[in-house]
């Protein structure tokens, strides 16, 4: 009997906004030097992928309005029909409507508009269709159901931290 799931976990990387304050980030660390062992805060520098603009403005119009579970999928190396995928989720509908508004919004100013807009109406599930990216805003029951981002197992999987 074979297998239908990969056993397989997918590649993971946690993102850290650049936009959010250093103390967000601040590693307590022992200072050796004056032999009091009291704690002094360095603050570790962002690691974030190099994704095109158009995908780091989706992320910041998304934290914006508070979207929460952010995932980026780089699906170059997966064979898909598109480059990346931006899944995020909303509380309620006018939430997962606002990040979709703010998202167009935000991409807008870039000149780029969505070739196809799907689900707006009834905000479960809002997908925005850019050609090279897709914009998918979840609400937390829909997103659950679906589970988009497990069906793309060997896509890249880069995570970022749910906004404060």
């Amino acid at each position: 009997m074979a297998k239908t799931l990969s056993s397989r976990k997918p590649k993971t990387t946690r993102l850290r906004p650049a936009s959010a304050k250093a103390s967000t980030f601040a590693k307590a660390t022992v200072d050796k030097s004056s032999g009091s062992g009291a704690a002094s805060t360095k603050a570790a520098s962002p690691r974030l992928p190099k994704l095109p603009k158009s995908i780091q403005a989706v992320i910041e119009a998304a934290q914006d309005k508070k979207a929460t579970g952010v995932v980026v999928l780089d699906l170059k190396k997966a064979g898909a029909f598109t480059d990346y995928f931006v899944i995020c989720s909303g509380a309620n509908p006018r939430q997962v409507q606002a990040i979709a508004d703010s998202v167009e919004e935000a991409l807008k100013s870039q000149k780029q508009r969505p070739s196809l807009v799907e689900g707006y109406a009834r905000a479960e599930w809002v997908l925005l269709d850019y050609f090279d990216f897709v914009v998918h805003v979840f609400s937390k029951h829909a997103r659950d159901f679906y589970a988009l981002d497990r069906l793309w197992g060997s896509a890249v999987r880069h995570e970022l931290p749910d906004q404060d």
